[in-house]
């Protein structure tokens, strides 16, 4: 039996435009082994949360740099527990003030990386530190077929 590789929506939510570190991080992702659907830009959270959920991805990666990232991130985490799909992880980066991180935790993001982290240690954060949803046998870097 194979596995399938973990799931992870990468998204770009509200008017900011600037979707370069969204990209590097998703292609770093899938040089990793994660199967990475991007959303692309402008997304709102109920777009985003409806996109992991029909995509039956088991995290959703946000791209904030707009300043808007407390009410973006926590719309997106009670977006999911409204449709019983708080099962999937949220994480993401940007630049976001220290003082806002340990909120955003507390509102139910799992993990926040600001300017500065690496590709790679976003990528070990997503395949080690993340869990599948509901259980699935997804692993990251595992082959398929």
């Amino acid at each position: 039996m194979s596995q399938e590789p973990l799931r992870v929506v990468v998204a770009k939510p509200g008017l900011d435009g600037h979707d370069r570190g969204a990209k590097v991080i998703a292609r770093a992702l899938r040089d990793g082994g994660v199967e990475v659907i991007y959303t692309g830009l402008h997304q709102t959270p109920a777009q985003i949360v409806a996109t992991a959920i029909q995509e039956d991805a088991d995290g959703i990666g946000l791209s904030v740099l707009s300043g808007a990232h407390m009410t973006l991130f926590t719309e997106v985490v009670d977006r999911l527990r409204q449709a019983d799909a708080s099962d999937i992880t949220v994480f993401g980066g940007g630049i976001i003030p220290e003082a806002d991180i340990p909120l955003l935790l507390e509102r139910g993001v799992a993990a926040l990386f600001t300017p500065g982290t690496s590709t790679q240690q976003v990528v070990e954060w997503v395949t080690t530190g993340m869990r599948p949803r509901n259980g699935t046998t997804r692993t990251a870097g595992a082959t398929v077929g």
